[in-house]
């Protein structure tokens, strides 16, 4: 009997072992992408039996789509070729920079399983790769580099504002773990249907502060990214809140116990409380993309005395603009909602920096022009840096490399 016993257990675990080392002898001899010599990029599918193999991304020429914000600029799509049941294209010359892309066969999205690198952004998927150039440019500072590293955590923290525990990211600079100094800090906050996630991985935010600091073009900060929707805990999948699928407009959970400028302080106070920080306005920075910049707008203007430096990136500033049935101007906004007495009361205490990116065929520039045209109405100082493109990571990770080399000077 206990023969049999051993017996049964020595081929279940033979059998698992199996199971688990399977991946070991998994083959794809398809090498997708290709970068070239010359920069460009070749895409290989192997797929016999597809009818029709498209791939679309962001070094493709844009079309226009139809969205509920009007026109937006859309990657577009080539057609692969095929020859013995491999699909083929090859790019143009790439410029140095960070690109996504991902198949579309016979009508149905795919990611390229030759490419194992890849992001999730809301609740889509796409390969991704990099171009590098000869060190000064995009494609070098969104690498891995030689260079000393910084740590990155997934930190738990109660907010008592908002009644839950909740995750945020955390980046401390090389050498914080084994030094005694302290450090100015960035709250870096992403965009409407990312998390705490979504700038160390689409926004390369580790790499661009470790590559940065290490050329001395950025002073070592502690990095806090937050997550901005105020209902959820974590990312999908961390935390006991079930297979939510994440959503432009958040997970239909139920209504907030505050807004994230009213629970903001919970984070900076939990920071200050377990790291090594120099806390105070001088040394406190905060940005954000989209929704992200809508929430660095109401932040700073609520606690006038908190941030000596605010980014606004692509910022989603007063999306509602309706009140009794009649659209009001940016400035009745401002009027109606005590915006511009917060404002006011913010410039006032004369913050050493107030910066504005966006894209020039963004969906939120018009919104953003506006902006600008209050502030110097007010005669208010700020910087403003505007680029090429649309509604996208291209343009914000940009501006996080703009942004934080002007920072704690």
């Amino acid at each position: 009997m206990k023969t049999k016993l051993f017996l049964s257990i020595a081929l279940a675990a033979i059998s698992l072992t199996a199971f688990a080392q399977q991946a070991l002898f998994d083959k794809n001899e398809i090498v997708s992408p290709q970068i070239n010599a010359d920069n460009t990029v070749t895409f290989r599918l192997k797929a016999p039996k597809a009818v029709q193999v498209k791939i679309t991304g962001d070094f493709l020429p844009t079309v226009k789509q139809q969205t509920n914000f009007g026109l937006i600029d859309a990657p577009g799509a080539a057609d692969l070729k095929e020859v013995d049941g491999v699909w083929t294209w090859t790019s143009d010359k790439l410029s140095p920079e960070l690109y996504s892309y991902k198949f579309i066969v016979d009508g149905m999205d795919m990611l390229d399983p030759s490419n194992i690198y890849r992001n999730r952004d809301i609740a889509s998927f796409t390969n991704i790769f990099i171009i590098k150039g000869n060190g000064d440019d995009k494609g070098t500072y969104y690498s891995v580099n030689d260079v000393p590293h910084g740590t990155l955590a997934k930190v738990w923290y109660n907010s008592p504002t908002l009644k839950i525990t909740r995750r945020m990211t955390v980046y401390t600079p090389a050498g914080y773990d084994n030094g005694k100094g302290k450090y100015p800090v960035l709250y870096l906050l992403h965009g409407a249907g990312g998390d705490e996630n979504a700038w160390s991985e689409l926004g390369r935010q580790t790499q661009i502060l470790d590559n940065l600091i290490a050329e001395g073009k950025a002073k070592p900060m502690i990095v806090v990214m937050t997550n901005g929707n105020v209902t959820q805990k974590s990312a999908p999948g961390e935390s006991d809140q079930g297979m939510y699928k994440p959503g432009f407009r958040g997970d239909g959970a139920e209504k907030a116990a505050a807004s994230m400028d009213e629970s903001f302080k919970d984070v900076v106070n939990y920071i200050d409380g377990h790291y090594r920080t120099l806390a105070n306005k001088p040394n406190r920075a905060i940005c954000g993309l989209s929704m992200g910049g809508g929430h660095s707008f109401a932040i700073s203007k609520r606690y006038p005395d908190m941030f000596d430096y605010v980014g606004l990136f692509s910022a989603a500033i007063f999306m509602g603009g309706n009140q009794n049935g009649q659209q009001q101007t940016l400035e009745q906004q401002m009027k109606s909602s005590g915006a511009d007495k917060q404002l006011a009361t913010l410039f006032s205490k004369k913050p050493k920096l107030y910066w504005i990116g966006i894209g020039n065929s963004d969906f939120l520039y018009q919104t953003n022009a506006d902006y600008r045209k209050y502030l110097d109405s007010k005669g208010y100082k700020y910087e403003y840096m505007e680029t090429d493109g649309g509604h996208i990571w291209r343009n914000w990770r940009i501006y996080l490399t703009t942004f934080s080399q002007k920072l704690f000077k």
